[in-house]
């Protein structure tokens, strides 16, 4: 018992990170209604700042570096740290989440992606990718109590974090200002007319939210050390514990943090045991908060409450496809040209372009025209590369009917994970579908008794006696491969464009608009969500085999949460509402086209996630529709006035009405994009 009694205190300081975050998440979202996944990243960014000026006297700076000294002071290092928080605080609120507070879901989830990435990107680039030591603030120390030697810093560091939680609780409960942010979450118009300064407010939570989870993570730091990768996604947990509090008590956020960590420092004790299955005994504490959230969101999701805001701005439009031979022949024979004449480098760089095409397309299928914001397609991949190779190696499974069985396995799995959005969407299904994810990550692809630490070796695609495995002998990049990967990535289109053109899309389309209106036209948006999400985990699927066959084997790196984020944002910045969108993101992604082409010209690999993030965070505050979609309305212009277009009538959208029923698409804007 003993034992158990010193785990659970132990688990505070786990607990104390999550009080930090929470409270931020909460402070951020009372005063702007957003959701912020940046969080754990913004804190992150302070504590390095902290525990680079306590290592060396090195301010180290967004650009630059100060020296100012051989060594720094405890304290004068914890303030500096908590300045550049609650600067960087400041920048966020202006540059990133005031432009988009009466956005659409999808556009703040979005921005906050975005600064994540950008990010976790400066941190590597300014402080290296490994982990780095930070020094106890707190003293070590024991005392026993009941027979058990019982860790002192974890227990002051929890002590601490209760008493800033209570000083938060205090500020929204007794001051004026405080007063003014609970007001403002109820009714936003409300607040205004009543004389407060919504925006001011928001900016006052925006860096107390800052500041409070750098002191969460400047403690926990100290037990586990720091890296870009680690603090990043330990929102995860602190949106769980988020939810419990149902968005708005700071009291029970604290209480959900406590027993969250204590609860997996106690399973991370029970995984030790004999008795406890070998396949379990890697990465279970995080699908703890992912079961959470899952039971949260299934539950109360209908009953959560929600943040009025002043306006509601419409989604991007969704320009319906059309299947034009002549240029679908010109466009794929330009791409077989190009693998043709490539070298090796570029042809491996186009053929990875084609496999996050379709990875994008799965995100222009889910979000795009069904409108659910998940940030689970990299999961849905990553389960489709795994089974194929144990499908390849074990079962010898031919090619190509080893890519449709996994990528049937991806679409279940999607369509398990999107049980949730029966009952709720927009942010809170981001919250469901990133939790998924990293589960999946930690406690499948993670998991050495699962995936070994060598990797999954996958057998090489063959046809007909014929070989189109991707390196044979010094050629690494055969053509063979390419060409499979480039007709494989034709049909998945084409069945996409088939899909979205005909009823099915119609159905995306509607219950995208406005999901009572379709439900009263006769569709069965049930139904519609879950075919959306298992035709989106599909296309995701054969992309996953397809980059499963490319790298001849899968380790957990090739599917993590931030890679699937990199190709969100790849998606959004090309178009997140046509297939036009997935090819510019299949460009512009990792180890595509553009990366090989910069990476080999100006040796940028580690700025790319950098541009990726800033470019993210832009696009989604001036210009939704994308790269793609924004040529598409260059190109209407210059028709419109060159004469192109007077000879025929506007293209207006699908005719979601005919094709939904009575009384779907009064207007057909809302069909079109109005979310």
């Amino acid at each position: 018992m003993t034992t158990y009694l010193e785990f659970a205190v132990l688990g505070l300081g786990l607990a104390s990170v999550y009080i930090g975050l929470s409270t931020g998440l909460l402070l951020v979202y009372r005063s702007t209604g957003i959701i912020n996944f940046a969080q754990g990243a913004m804190a992150m960014w302070g504590v390095y700042v902290f525990a680079t000026l306590y290592d060396d006297g090195l301010l180290v700076l967004p650009v630059g570096s100060l020296q100012l000294g051989d060594e720094m002071g405890l304290w004068p290092a914890i303030l500096i740290g908590l300045l550049n928080a609650a600067a960087l605080g400041v920048v966020a609120h202006y540059v990133v989440f005031r432009p988009v507070r009466h956005a659409p879901d999808l556009a703040q989830v979005v921005v906050s992606i975005g600064l994540m990435v950008t990010l976790q990107a400066l941190a590597v680039i300014r402080f290296g990718p490994n982990n780095v030591p930070v020094e106890s603030i707190i003293p070590r120390g024991e005392i026993t109590f009941l027979g058990a030697d019982l860790a002192k810093r974890e227990l002051l560091m929890a002590a601490t974090m209760l008493v800033v939680a209570a000083l938060v609780w205090a500020y929204l409960r007794f001051t004026y200002s405080g007063a003014a942010t609970r007001a403002a979450s109820e009714n936003e118009r409300g607040a205004v007319l009543m004389g407060f300064a919504p925006d001011r407010l928001a900016l006052v939570a925006m860096v107390m939210g800052a500041v409070v989870s750098t002191i969460g993570v400047m403690l926990g730091s100290t037990l586990t050390g720091l890296s870009p990768a680690n603090y990043t996604l330990m929102v995860v947990p602190a949106l769980a514990v988020l939810l419990v509090a149902r968005l708005e008590s700071v009291a029970v956020a604290a209480v959900a943090s406590i027993a969250l960590g204590i609860f997996q420092s106690e399973l991370s004790l029970i995984a030790t045991k004999s008795w406890w299955p070998v396949w379990a005994k890697s990465g279970l504490d995080q699908v703890v908060p992912f079961v959470v959230i899952m039971i949260i969101l299934f539950v109360l999701g209908k009953r959560l409450p929600s943040r009025g805001s002043l306006q509601s701005v419409r989604l991007p439009d969704v320009a319906v496809p059309r299947f034009r031979l002549v240029p679908t022949l010109v466009l794929v024979g330009v791409a077989a040209l190009a693998l043709f004449i490539s070298n090796d480098t570029y042809r491996f760089g186009l053929t990875s372009s084609l496999i996050v095409t379709l990875l994008a397309l799965s995100y222009v299928v889910i979000t795009g025209y069904l409108g659910q914001i998940s940030l689970a397609q990299s999961a849905f991949a990553g389960a489709a590369g795994f089974a194929l190779a144990k499908l390849t190696e074990q079962w010898n499974m031919p090619f190509p009917l080893a890519i449709v069985l996994c990528a049937l396995v991806a679409s279940l799995l999607g369509m398990a994970v999107s049980l949730p959005a029966f009952r709720i969407r927009g942010v809170q299904l981001a919250i469901v579908t990133i939790a998924a994810a990293l589960a999946i990550e930690r406690f499948v692809f993670g998991n050495y008794s699962l995936t070994p630490p060598t990797g999954n070796p996958i057998a090489d695609p063959e046809l007909l006696g014929a070989s189109f495995a991707i390196r044979e002998g010094r050629d690494l990049a055969r053509i063979e491969f390419s060409l499979m990967v480039l007709a494989v990535v034709t049909l998945m289109i084409l069945m996409f464009v088939r899909v979205a053109k005909g009823d099915t899309g119609r159905a995306f389309l509607a219950v995208r608009a406005n999901e009572r209106a379709a439900a009263s036209a006769g569709i069965d948006v049930r139904r519609t969500k879950l075919m959306g999400f298992g035709l989106s985990a599909f296309i995701a699927g054969v992309a996953g085999c397809l980059l499963g066959y490319s790298h001849g084997q899968l380790s957990a790196e090739s599917f993590s949460v931030v890679v699937g984020l990199q190709v969100l944002a790849m998606a959004y910045l090309g178009g997140i509402t046509s297939f036009g969108g997935a090819i510019v993101a299949g460009m512009l992604g990792p180890l595509g086209l553009v990366y090989t082409a910069l990476h080999q010209w100006f040796e940028m690999g580690n700025y790319y996630a950098l541009i990726t993030g800033i470019g993210l965070i832009v696009t989604a505050i001036l210009n939704p529709s994308g790269i793609a979609g924004q040529t598409r309305m260059q190109v209407a212009w210059i028709r419109d006035h060159t004469g192109g277009g007077a000879r025929r009538a506007p293209t207006p959208p699908p005719d979601d009405a005919r094709a939904a029923g009575p009384g779907a698409g009064t207007e057909r804007k809302e069909v079109a994009g109005r979310a």
